[in-house]
């Protein structure tokens, strides 16, 4: 590896600590680096080209920065987890420096997941987790989706939730929608408290194109992986499918690290 990214949470000391850390320990191996705040994607972007790898420091929030900034650029991610549960992470801080060495001699393989593109009139965003579609009030709302052309049904509901297998552990599963496993295309459409409409989550094709209008006299705000938040008025359209780009992350686990990780964080304490 000739340059490695680090993108930390801005808000954490120790995020930032172990950035400077990890700066001083890839300079005495020889590897150059740079550093960001992951909030500051603007800026992180200017430096992605050229570079082999990402360390992402903080939770699984600061990994949806990550994959935003390097996914059309195609550099892998390495997630390292200082928050409490930590899907996509992949290492603890404890684990990182003993097994620095085999990851800088590119230990491991690469995971790819898939990003959904949604397009906003003439504008396109990026998602890792899921796009949502949601009342700004405390309030049920009309949302007339379609799926590649064909009015699917009309919801009755706080909103709709689309999502990809990444955000099928996130959003979705705490509003009953199915797990996933993170390699899998197909695309989460689950409803939000749900009044009237197709209560159940359905699961599409990755081909599949979904339109959603709101229908009600009611404003909204789509929202994308939960950090950019998109004013929605009456009769406008969003249009959601895969996006061109994955995310890709660097894994030092087994390839079936997935079920064991599953069922360990989704445990009650």
């Amino acid at each position: 590896m000739n340059q490695i990214g680090i993108l930390y949470h801005p808000q954490l000391e120790k995020a930032q600590d172990l950035a400077n850390k990890l700066k001083d320990l890839l300079a005495a191996e020889g590897i150059s680096s740079w550093q960001c705040p992951a909030w500051e994607e603007d800026k992180a972007e200017s430096q992605v080209a050229g570079s082999d790898l990402i360390f992402s420091i903080g939770g699984d929030g600061t990994i949806l920065h990550a994959a935003h900034i390097s996914a059309p650029f195609a550099v892998p991610i390495l997630g390292i987890n200082l928050g409490k549960v930590g899907f996509i992470s992949e290492i603890g801080v404890d684990e990182l420096l003993p097994k620095l060495p085999d990851i800088l001699r590119s230990g491991g393989w690469i995971e790819e997941r898939a990003m959904l593109e949604a397009q906003l009139e003439d504008k396109k965003f990026y998602a890792l987790n899921d796009a949502v579609l949601r009342a700004t009030t405390v309030k049920l709302i009309s949302i007339e989706v379609d799926i590649d052309g064909e009015v699917l049904a009309t919801y009755r509901a706080d909103g709709i939730i689309i999502a990809t297998a990444t955000g099928s552990t996130a959003y979705s599963l705490a509003a009953g929608g199915p797990v996933l496993h993170p390699q899998c295309r197909e695309i989460i459409l689950q409803p939000i408290s749900c009044h009237l409409g197709l209560a159940h989550t359905s699961v599409l094709p990755s081909q599949s194109s979904v339109v959603a209008r709101i229908v009600s006299n009611d404003n909204a705000i789509l929202s994308l992986d939960g950090q950019l938040n998109l004013p929605i008025s009456c009769e406008q359209s969003i249009m959601v499918k895969l996006s061109p780009y994955s995310s890709r992350f660097l894994r030092i686990g087994k390839p079936t690290y997935f079920y064991s990780s599953l069922w360990q964080k989704l445990q009650r304490k």
